[in-house]
């Protein structure tokens, strides 16, 4: 049995307290994000204030563990409905052939070349864009890396010679791709819904960061890098912290990730 590596063991840690803040850390901390006027900035060290405040006399630890559910439940979402998306036409792509995945494949083309932050900007500029706005046109963008990570996926397995027995006995187009071909590159598709979290957290801390995703003053990592920025020579906590906390979700993610990925492919060369 391979041994789980300690930077493994760390990167699920961490993303176990993650997890913890996002799902009862507003709970536990109740009114996070009230404001304390005649305290204003402070800095970390600060009596009742680990890590400071903020101008508004918010308390940097508890705004930035209230801010963890902005932060990765989007993230989440985009990688989500990226991989349905890719798991639908990447399928249909891959074994289709022909007209279909020419045009598929062009579609993917096309998006892969944007520029995810600037079109995601732009569009949720024009569309007076909010949290759940953002996330939509996250996926769109997100989707096309495993459109291609599905197709050849499915092309791969299409050449199988239990494909092959399927098609002699006759069995529908949609039964062979959805029933057959699907279940064995769900793995594929879970280990690029993975690391699609953790770019999408960055892409989202860059909007709200931008000033798009969440509102003025809602906890959030992003908008505390972008409302700490004046506060640097007073608190730099302020901005170190959700920093910290986007870098090290982020790699604690891939690195978990990547352990799962060899994992995986470790077993199917022993099979």
């Amino acid at each position: 049995m391979r041994r789980i590596s300690w930077t493994v063991l760390i990167s699920a840690t961490i993303l176990l307290v993650v997890f913890l803040f996002a799902t009862v850390g507003s709970w536990v901390l109740g009114d996070s994000i009230r404001q304390d006027a005649l305290l204003g900035v402070s800095p970390a060290g600060t009596p009742g204030h680990i890590f400071g405040t903020d101008d508004l006399g918010r308390d940097i630890l508890s705004l930035s563990i209230a801010g963890t559910r902005s932060a990765v439940v989007g993230p989440i979402a985009i990688a989500l409905g990226s991989m349905l998306i890719g798991m639908l036409l990447g399928t249909v792509s891959g074994y289709q052939g022909g007209w279909i995945d020419l045009l598929l494949s062009k579609y993917a083309d096309l998006l892969l070349a944007l520029p995810v932050t600037l079109v995601a900007l732009v569009v949720a500029g024009l569309v007076g864009g909010g949290y759940w706005v953002t996330v939509v046109i996250l996926i769109v963008l997100f989707s096309p890396t495993d459109i291609r990570m599905m197709r050849s996926a499915v092309m791969t397995q299409s050449t199988r010679p239990y494909i092959e027995s399927a098609k002699v006995l006759g069995l529908s187009r949609w039964r062979i791709m959805f029933r057959h071909i699907l279940p064995n590159v769900i793995p594929i598709a879970i280990a690029t819904m993975l690391l699609n979290v953790a770019f999408a957290l960055v892409a989202m801390s860059a909007l709200s960061f931008l000033g798009l995703g969440v509102g003025p003053g809602e906890p959030d990592w992003g908008r505390q890098l972008a409302d700490g920025r004046n506060l640097l020579t007073d608190n730099p906590a302020a901005v170190v912290i959700p920093g910290l906390l986007i870098i090290l979700t982020a790699t604690a993610i891939n690195m978990t990730c990547d352990w799962i990925q060899k994992h995986y492919n470790a077993r199917v060369e022993a099979v």
